[in-house]
């Protein structure tokens, strides 16, 4: 039986309403990585938050409420916080021996921005060996634009799942998760 590690990525305060930097959809997705937290903990598996920063950018910057975990998914006693600075949640971060020391064969990736830090991070848990589950939707993103083309947050967030499922884990929604 594999061991599991839930890895909640950049639910910050940024990413709401009251934030510099709001996402579509973020109270739905919080509610689900909520739940799925809850089923997590239940189950005894490894929770371990990830938050960003960016020292001097625009948005997280250390120290302020924007940089802060959102109250929806706060951290339990015990549970470990990641702190990065770049999109792959592994990078330049204890997060990988922090899962080897603990085990952990397969990781779950809620959170968001789903096109940036939770595809970085899904990918990259996938080269490093561990079996992935992405839950869609217990991610949010936001609309893209390029080349003056608009595409709208349900469009990016489908076509990342889709890329995701394709070839680096497995994409299953909230209710698949807590019914297995």
């Amino acid at each position: 039986m594999s061991k599991r590690a839930i890895l909640v990525v950049d639910l910050q305060n940024e990413y709401w309403p009251t934030g510099k930097f709001p996402l579509v959809g973020i109270d739905a997705a919080a509610a689900n990585a909520a739940r799925v937290i809850a089923h997590a903990r239940a189950q005894g598996d490894l929770v371990v938050h990830i938050r960003h920063e960016m020292p001097g950018g625009p948005i997280f910057v250390p120290g302020t409420e924007g940089a802060e975990i959102n109250a929806a998914v706060l951290p339990q006693d015990g549970e470990p916080v990641i702190t990065k600075n770049f999109p792959n949640s592994f990078r330049d971060t204890g997060l990988d021996a922090l899962l080897k020391q603990q085990g952990v064969t397969e990781t779950v990736v809620i959170g968001a921005m789903s096109h940036m830090c939770v595809d970085a991070t899904t990918r990259a848990a996938n080269d490093l060996g561990y079996s992935t589950v992405t839950i869609h939707d217990a991610c949010a993103t936001r609309d893209l634009e390029f080349d003056g083309v608009t595409t709208p947050a349900a469009q990016v967030h489908a076509a990342l799942m889709a890329a995701l499922a394709f070839l680096y884990g497995e994409v299953i929604s909230t209710d698949a998760f807590i019914a297995r």
